[in-house]
């Protein structure tokens, strides 16, 4: 058995995912996403996807390209905005949706990956989150065909005050696609600045981790306290290189004084 995680290409490190399977996906708005893969997913043609990422990237990049071509049955995201197709989508029952507040979802993956099955939290208490009826699917009239379940909520004596939780479920998903700046060919994974944001935590939530990388190096070059993600985590790299088109979500800029 050999230690190389290395793949000749995107294509080959995506070609047993098919129709119907479940992903967990790295990337905030644009920051760090793993279009290379997304690219070579889009060409396999694969639909009837269920995603778990922040949000689903914008109209014509990061994973807007897969829902642009119907191939997303399902989005568990903690934002929506700057993507007009995946408003029209969900609001005409073309798409489920599982909103999810932002910080909840970095636990439910990271819960999924360090094999706990649940957690209580304080977010979402008092709320649709914990309550039930926030809609999931659109009626193809506007009616709400599936709306979120009501969760349990427990009492616990924290911070010297009875405080209500409510139970979240961790994610697991069947792969994981993640962008790193450098990894090497055991897997481990060294994330460039912001753009590890859920790489990490998506990686971990997948029982098949597959990362694209900037930069591959000999194990042994990475500084051990300086990967952000053990091998144990990835199951194949595909070298992209330091070239790999990056975009950028909303540019803002100031005029020159």
């Amino acid at each position: 058995m050999t230690l190389d995680k290395v793949v000749g290409s995107a294509g080959e490190a995506v070609a047993d995912i098919a129709s119907g399977a479940s992903l967990a996906v790295g990337g905030f708005g644009l920051c760090g996403i793993p279009m290379v893969l997304i690219d070579a997913l889009l060409a396999r043609g694969v639909d009837e996807l269920s995603v778990v990422s922040n949000n689903c990237g914008v109209d014509d990049w990061g994973l807007g390209v897969l829902l642009a071509a119907r191939r997303i049955r399902k989005m568990t995201s903690s934002y929506v905005g700057e993507n007009k197709e995946f408003e029209r989508q969900y609001l005409s029952g073309e798409l489920e949706l599982e909103l999810t507040p932002q910080g909840t979802l970095a636990e439910k993956l990271r819960a999924g990956g360090s094999g706990i099955a649940a957690f209580f939290t304080q977010t979402g208490v008092g709320t649709q989150v914990a309550e039930g009826g926030l809609p999931r699917l659109y009626g193809a009239d506007g009616s709400i065909a599936v709306a979120s379940p009501a969760k349990p909520v427990q009492t616990f004596s924290f911070g010297g005050r009875d405080r209500d939780f409510v139970l979240e479920e961790a994610i697991t998903t069947d792969f994981a696609l993640v962008h790193a700046l450098r990894g090497d060919r055991h897997g481990n994974l060294v994330f460039d600045k912001s753009a590890r944001n859920f790489s990490p935590l998506a990686a971990m939530a997948g029982r098949i981790c597959i990362a694209q990388v900037e930069h591959l190096v000999e194990p042994g070059d990475l500084d051990p306290d300086a990967v952000h993600l053990p091998g144990v985590f990835v199951d194949r790299i595909v070298v992209v290189g330091p070239d790999v088109e990056k975009r950028v979500e909303r540019r803002t800029v100031r005029e020159e004084a």
